[in-house]
């Protein structure tokens, strides 16, 4: 009889949830320092070289397509081209580059990557400065790259939001060659867009606060530096606009054309890809294919992440089948490293 005795009826405490909160706009630096792990610099380039990138990775984005993927039967593409580079000439990144570190996305083999072209490799210098002056002033995490040379951009991922309709749904950025608490760049050009950020609320506490959305409005020439913890706390994207303003460059092409009116924005995300997570040092599943490295974002505990999974990614490419493979990261028995903190703390 007590199995089959009907529940006491629920107390009005433990009816109550918390309120949702509803999505801010942040549009100040102030602002996104304050709210989220992100800052947001203003006008980070000469104003010839960001209009002198923008058209040349304008002219680059020709030849970039869209991603794609198997999900729930079905493949999808992304609702944008893109298009991955890197960088040969500075100290790991020769390596790097030789083992084909940005050959594997969403499980798919690609082709080399290019080379950063010279207007990137400008303003990657100067975003390099921007990134390390930022870095001296924060927390710093233990599972955080510590080599002596401190952040250096070796790879870029490039992406064309054409009009108000390209957009990239909530994600977090996977960490396979990025490794534990990276630091990501994403410089921003042409036609202002809208960038989110939603926390993943930790489990335990889902019935004391809500997770709130963030919308960063993004102009051109801003860079957005995703500090440590943002890929293991947040799910970040791109909303599609019903409406979006047309940029106008400031300076004509070198070609000497008239000057255009654009709908699209330019994103680069310039990233580190560390040595200790390059493709041939990381695990392989039973299908034969690098796996992926995803954060135990549920369970963390103080904002910190202290466990991470290698997991199989074959079904985003294999008609949707994988083989479902999955093991505990383990820093020190892989041999990562050097860190911020001390390896014993990474297990």
């Amino acid at each position: 009889m007590s199995v089959l005795k009907q529940p006491k009826p629920a107390s009005a405490d433990s009816r109550k949830t918390t309120a949702r909160l509803p999505p801010l706009m942040l549009y100040t630096p102030e602002k996104v320092a304050e709210h989220t792990p992100c800052t947001m610099h203003l006008n980070v380039l000469p104003q010839e070289l960001a209009c002198r990138l923008f058209y040349t990775m304008m002219g680059l984005s020709v030849d970039w397509k869209p991603n794609k993927w198997w999900l729930f039967d079905r493949v999808v593409e992304s609702p944008h081209v893109t298009s991955f580079f890197a960088r040969k000439d500075i100290g790991d990144a020769s390596k790097l580059y030789e083992v084909a570190a940005m050959s594997w996305y969403n499980g798919r083999k690609r082709d080399p990557p290019a080379t950063f072209p010279e207007p990137m490799e400008e303003a990657c210098r100067i975003v390099e400065k921007v990134v390390n002056d930022e870095l001296a002033k924060r927390k710093r995490y233990p599972l955080e790259w510590g080599g002596d040379a401190g952040w250096k951009a070796n790879v870029a991922a490039s992406n064309r939001y054409a009009g108000g309709k390209d957009g990239v749904g909530w994600h977090s950025d996977q960490l396979n060659n990025l490794g534990p608490y990276p630091t990501i760049a994403s410089l921003s050009l042409g036609v202002r867009r809208n960038f989110g950020l939603r926390e993943v609320i930790p489990s335990d506490e889902k019935k004391t606060r809500q997770p709130r959305t963030f919308y960063i409005s993004l102009p051109h020439n801003s860079l957005t530096i995703m500090h440590a913890s943002c890929q293991e706390r947040f799910k970040h994207s791109i909303p599609q606009q019903s409406s979006i303003d047309i940029y106008k460059p400031a300076f004509p092409p070198e070609s000497g054309e008239k000057i255009q009116e654009y709908n699209s924005r330019i994103n680069i995300t310039f990233r580190f890809y560390r040595p200790d997570f390059a493709c041939d040092r990381n695990p392989v599943c039973k299908c034969g294919l690098p796996m992926i490295l995803r954060p135990d974002m549920k369970n963390r505990v103080d904002d910190k992440v202290n466990k991470y999974w290698w997991t199989c990614y074959a079904g985003a490419q294999n008609d949707g089948k994988g083989c479902d493979l999955w093991q505990v990261m383990d820093m020190e028995k892989e041999g990562r490293g050097p860190l911020v903190g001390d390896l014993s703390r990474a297990k």
